[in-house]
């Protein structure tokens, strides 16, 4: 049976590609679910292009720009880069596995990909994962090409493929950073950095430089940013960091799946082991996943790891361990794993439905709690701001509180109004922060939208405008017994000014 499935997947290869891709496309229009935070807020990006941002490169906004141009700012426009960057990762995903090993290899590694939740999800919700995913892919296909099928052009393609990874994510420095660490091990390869590598090296490079320069006219804030994820913090417990560890633990069984994660672990380790006596092209795979994978693992022991961080090092540990599959080994596990994936995957997609059907929504077994309310919630608010605004005024709006409140509301409400964002301490904790202020409404009216009450609200703030007063409280659909204050505030005087550089 395994031979027939693996045989139809070669023959059919376009045909199930195109499937997966109507199912993707299909789902993204028909499941009901609001954008979380991050995705508004990068769409908010998309909104005023740039060369980076305060937390991440710039690829994620330019491609969501690039999407709403044309369809419009809908929900499934600003999701549907994700379903075409997944469809291109699947493609370069199997022609790399059958590059490395076979057909054989790359159609099992393909139903093994297919098999992981973190596929459906990386394929649905638009964050800066879905182009790292695929640009990641493409560097790796086109690094074979170079290394083992020594053509000179590939390097400059998997040197533009590494520079729009660099573009989408930080993370991708690994690989160039692993690329050299498999050359500087033979000496034999070691003349490839007198011209091979350079001309790999210069797309990225040419991609890294405006970051750089923006970053240098922001002081530094998206590296700084990033330096906040890392440090052992001292006071924390044992127990805390047994805690954390735990709950990165659980987030790869879930989004990789049970069985596969342990068989990708114990391979990992066990080709570590045994790293000398493996080939060329083994070895290229362990350095661009699975070593980095169990270099995140032990992160994680001694401080809070995210649990998408080591994603993209499962693709080229996967295609390893397709490659021992057809020679033999992991046979019965890799069936189970692969069943057990598959009805993870079935229960992710039907998850909105169960929902649903069960009535849990909010509770603590509900996932999608994330993705609901919030065009509820800017109808009611967007209901009160035109009580209380005269509409031949000239007003704005402004979001006390999480950065997600700011961006929902610049997504969800009907006129996709810029918002304002008052961080109260004073530092830059969002890309808010990095654009100016509504300098450009003083003497104007705002509509302030508040996780707070009227006592607890800056009185830095409250003296920025001539007057300050409630005019309302909207319940926060999203949790009981919590509420969102509204208020407006008359002819701003000044913008407080930033005081201080921080990290979210």
């Amino acid at each position: 049976m395994t031979e027939k499935l693996l045989s139809a997947v070669n023959k059919h290869l376009i045909w199930l590609l195109a499937g997966v891709f109507a199912l993707r496309v299909g789902y993204l229009f028909v499941n009901g679910l609001d954008l979380i935070g991050d995705e508004s807020y990068y769409w908010d990006w998309s909104r005023r292009p740039d060369w980076c941002y305060y937390s991440k490169p710039p690829m994620v906004a330019w491609l969501i720009g690039a999407f709403t141009g044309v369809g419009g700012d809908y929900t499934a426009i600003v999701r549907l880069p994700a379903v075409v960057l997944g469809m291109v990762f699947l493609g370069y995903f199997y022609a790399t596995a059958k590059a490395f090993y076979s057909a054989r290899a790359a159609a099992f590694a393909l139903l093994l990909i297919l098999a992981m939740p973190f596929n459906v999800l990386a394929n649905f919700i638009m964050t800066i994962d879905p182009p790292l995913y695929c640009f990641w892919m493409m560097s790796l296909y086109y690094l074979h090409k170079a290394l083992f099928g020594h053509s000179l052009s590939a390097w400059f393609w998997a040197g533009l493929a590494t520079g729009a990874a660099l573009l989408s994510k930080q993370v991708a420095l690994f690989i160039p950073l692993m690329l050299v660490c498999f050359l500087l091990q033979d000496r034999s390869r070691h003349v490839l950095f007198k011209r091979e590598f350079l001309f790999y090296l210069c797309p990225i490079i040419v991609c890294l430089i405006p970051i750089l320069l923006w970053n240098q006219q922001h002081d530094w804030v998206m590296f700084g940013h990033s330096k906040g994820h890392f440090g052992i913090k001292e006071s924390a417990t044992l127990a805390t960091r047994l805690g954390q560890a735990g709950e990165f633990l659980l987030f790869q069984l879930l989004l990789v799946s049970p069985v596969l994660f342990v068989l990708i672990a114990i391979m990992g380790f066990k080709a570590t082991g045994r790293f000398t006596r493996l080939s060329e092209e083994e070895q290229f795979l362990m350095l661009m996943g699975p070593i980095l994978l169990l270099g995140v693992l032990a992160l994680s022991l001694v401080q809070k790891v995210q649990g998408n961080w080591p994603m993209p090092f499962y693709f080229s540990a996967l295609i390893l361990l397709s490659g021992q599959w057809v020679a033999g080994d992991w046979k019965k596990w890799l069936k189970t794993g692969v069943i057990i994936g598959y009805l993870m995957v079935s229960l992710t997609y039907a998850l909105p439905l169960l929902i649903q059907a069960f009535n849990l929504h909010n509770t603590v077994i509900d996932p999608t709690y994330r993705f609901r309310h919030w065009h509820e919630l800017a109808t009611a608010i967007d209901v009160e701001r035109k009580k209380a605004l005269p509409p031949s005024e000239r007003t704005f709006i402004m979001a006390l509180g999480h950065r997600y409140l700011a961006s929902q509301l610049a997504f969800y409400l009907p006129d996709h109004p810029n918002v304002y964002r008052y961080e109260e301490n004073g530092k830059v904790t969002s890309q808010y922060e990095v654009w100016p202020g509504p300098v450009e409404y003083i003497g104007k009216t705002a509509f302030i939208v508040s996780e707070k009450g009227a006592s607890d609200i800056s009185k830095v703030l409250k003296s920025a405008f001539h007057s300050f007063r409630q005019v309302g409280v909207i319940d926060n659909p999203m949790a009981k017994n919590s509420h969102y204050n509204l208020f407006i505030a008359e002819n701003l005087k000044f913008w407080p000014p930033k005081t201080m550089k921080g990290n979210e």
